[in-house]
């Protein structure tokens, strides 16, 4: 209860970092991070308010720019600034850079990664959600701790309420989710039928052999490789494949974060950023592929010697 006896939300949070940090932790627990990883508060003072927050997918020197324009004091992000080990973060260094302009503008930097990837509901089930897949439950689950089936795990398993033609499936990827120059790619028999569909957000080729034993018809992931995809392919009854562009496929992600953020800070304005942060700027579409690469036009023959001769004394 409050100071007036009013009963108080249980979701709702003290508008500081520490209290937003507390809500993101209970929605995407740091237990369920990949030891390699690095989730948690980046920068900022726990003990400062919130009053403006920014969910993205990255944290990048144009992300940060947005936030700064909008006086926010948290900056939300799926993957984690310092990743890898530094020794320091001089402003002279791109990632140094960020930390700095952070700090300057009082904006503290949050990251959920691998614990958002396995959170139920996380990543892979905002993905699912906005293809209209029906979760069923985790591709790879993390199990319990008593031994019992769990919802906790990375990628996920579901069907569409209708089957459908694998090209209708391609497009309907294609139209869920934001644009990007990469755009989205099939790799399958397009009248194929599409019912269970299996979704991992970011890169998912490490899991294709959970794919298989999963038996769905179609697998949604990021940065498909092309010989584990191919070797996949060639295998007896292999799942289709659906390959999109990194950024997009976390993306749905960051409208899920700012709603766990809405309901445990209701005084505070949450914002998912606009800025696309794929990498990929342009892309060349160079025709539909048939399976046989039509051969390069014969280079003309170089002239003869008496050729070359006469056209000099022509000359």
């Amino acid at each position: 209860m409050d100071h007036n006896g009013a009963i108080m939300d249980a979701s709702v949070v003290p508008a500081t970092v520490a209290g937003a940090v507390a809500a993101l932790e209970r929605a995407y627990p740091p237990a369920h991070a990949q030891e390699w990883d690095a989730v948690g508060l980046v920068c900022g003072d726990p003990g400062e308010p919130v009053r403006r927050v920014v969910v993205a997918v990255d944290p990048t020197p144009a992300v940060v720019d947005e936030a700064l324009a909008q006086d926010a004091d948290l900056l939300v992000t799926h993957h984690p600034l310092l990743l890898r080990g530094v020794h320091g973060v001089p402003a002279d260094e791109p990632k140094g850079a960020v930390v700095h302009r952070l700090i300057r503008g009082g904006c503290a930097l949050f990251a959920a990664h691998t614990n958002a990837d396995a959170a139920s509901p996380g990543v892979s089930d905002a993905l699912a959600d906005v293809l209209g897949v029906v979760v069923e439950g985790p591709l790879a689950s993390e199990g319990s701790p008593d031994g019992s089936s769990s919802t906790v795990g990375i990628g996920r398993i579901g069907h569409l309420e209708r089957p459908e033609a694998f090209a209708a499936f391609v497009e309907r990827v294609a139209a869920a989710l934001p644009p990007t120059a990469w755009g989205v790619r099939g790799a399958g028999d397009p009248d194929r039928p599409i019912s269970r569909v299996a979704v991992s957000g970011g890169a998912g080729d490490s899991m294709l052999g959970l794919v298989r034993e999963a038996g769905v018809d179609a697998y949604v992931t990021a940065d498909l490789r092309h010989h584990p995809a191919d070797e996949h392919l060639q295998r007896p009854d292999a799942p289709a494949l659906v390959d999109v562009a990194h950024w997009a496929s976390e993306h749905p992600w960051c409208a899920q974060a700012a709603a766990v953020l809405r309901r445990a800070l209701p005084g505070a304005t949450v914002t998912v950023s606009t800025h696309r942060t794929d990498p990929w700027t342009l892309g060349a579409a160079t025709g539909a592929p048939t399976g046989v690469v039509e051969p390069a036009p014969a280079p003309a023959a170089p002239p003869s010697l008496s050729d070359a001769i006469e056209g000099a004394v022509q000359q």
